[in-house]
């Protein structure tokens, strides 16, 4: 038995006194527990919506799509260099002899009296007139829908919801009867009219509304004596913004890109858009005696995108603000 004037001696003496080690909790075992608790600690942090793993089935998929989108634009951007004899005597997806691209832009733009450039123009005005005033229209109509309460505001919802899920296609002869009655077909008013009414901005501009703009914001304005008209271009219309341009995008996009309602619209070639007169050319080729220009086909429809390219890349950051709206919720 060890009493305390013996624990004394042993300190005086020079011996360390400390915490009696027990069998299995050397200085070995204690370097163990501490390369374990160091591993713990560089161990990854645990797969969350907010910390994703890297997924190799998902990045090979994302690498496939993307191939698949590019590859295209690819051979679409490589052709449109070639000349007429070059383009159909040489491998799609590369470049052959001189680069021709300068001179069949000029070609392009200047063939048959510059009808591409007056193409180009018509289908400027239906973008800017239709998808503009399709934008403005579902902006109004949305954020009346989402802020004012009316009689028949469930059924004016049901209208746009069988509306959206309605194709344009199925409304088409409709359409057409309706314009040859009132004389408006051969007109650009065949093609801005029906591209003034889109159910599918205006439910999305609902949606957003409803969740962009905080009521008691608009009641603040109203309550400082703000309008109804100044406190929407002042208070709401800003925060609307994202929604806005996101619509605006897909408008363009509906409108530039739209070939059917011209089609059964537009018989005189001076109003044709880009779409019906590229496949103008493309049908004058397979004509008895018409003179082929697939060179110029491509490089048009290379020129066609351009717009569409720069809009999304200019206006990017208001488009995916806008499609994650409502996505987190505070």
């Amino acid at each position: 038995m060890t009493t305390p004037l013996t624990t004394a001696a042993a300190t005086d003496a020079g011996a360390p006194a400390g915490p009696a080690t027990t069998p299995g909790t050397g200085p070995s075992t204690h370097r163990a527990a501490g390369r374990t608790a160091s591993a713990r600690g560089r161990r990854k942090p645990p797969q969350t919506p907010l910390n994703p793993r890297p997924s190799i089935p998902l990045t090979l998929v994302t690498g496939l799509v993307l191939v698949y989108t590019l590859l295209p634009l690819a051979w679409l951007f490589i052709n449109a260099t070639k000349d007429q004899k070059s383009l159909l005597n040489s491998f799609g997806l590369w470049f052959a002899g001189d680069v021709n691209l300068w001179d069949n832009i000029v070609r392009t733009l200047t063939y048959d009296d510059g009808v591409f450039v007056r193409w180009l123009l018509n289908t400027l005005l239906y973008v800017v007139v239709g998808a503009g005033g399709a934008t403005v229209l579902a902006v109004l109509g949305g954020y009346a829908l989402a802020k004012y309460d009316f009689p028949g505001r469930k059924a004016v919802f049901a209208v746009v919801i069988g509306a959206v899920a309605v194709p344009g296609t199925a409304l088409a002869v409709p359409t057409f009867l309706m314009f040859s009655t009132m004389g408006l077909t051969n007109t650009p008013w065949a093609v801005i009219i029906p591209s003034l009414i889109s159910p599918f901005g205006l439910y999305l501009m609902w949606v957003f509304a409803a969740e962009a703009v905080p009521t008691e914001l608009l009641e603040a304005a109203r309550i400082d004596g703000s309008g109804e008209v100044r406190t929407f271009f002042t208070v709401a219309l800003p925060l609307l913004m994202p929604g806005t341009v996101t619509v605006l995008l897909f408008s363009m996009v509906a409108t530039w890109n739209n070939y059917f309602l011209p089609l059964i619209m537009i018989k005189d070639p001076d109003w044709y858009p880009l779409t019906l007169g590229l496949n103008a050319w493309n049908a004058q080729a397979q004509t008895a005696g018409g003179e082929p220009v697939f060179d110029l086909i491509i490089t048009g429809s290379l020129l066609t995108i351009v717009p569409i390219v720069a809009a999304f890349l200019l206006l990017q950051r208001y488009w995916q603000s806008g499609l994650a709206a409502g996505s987190v919720k505070e």
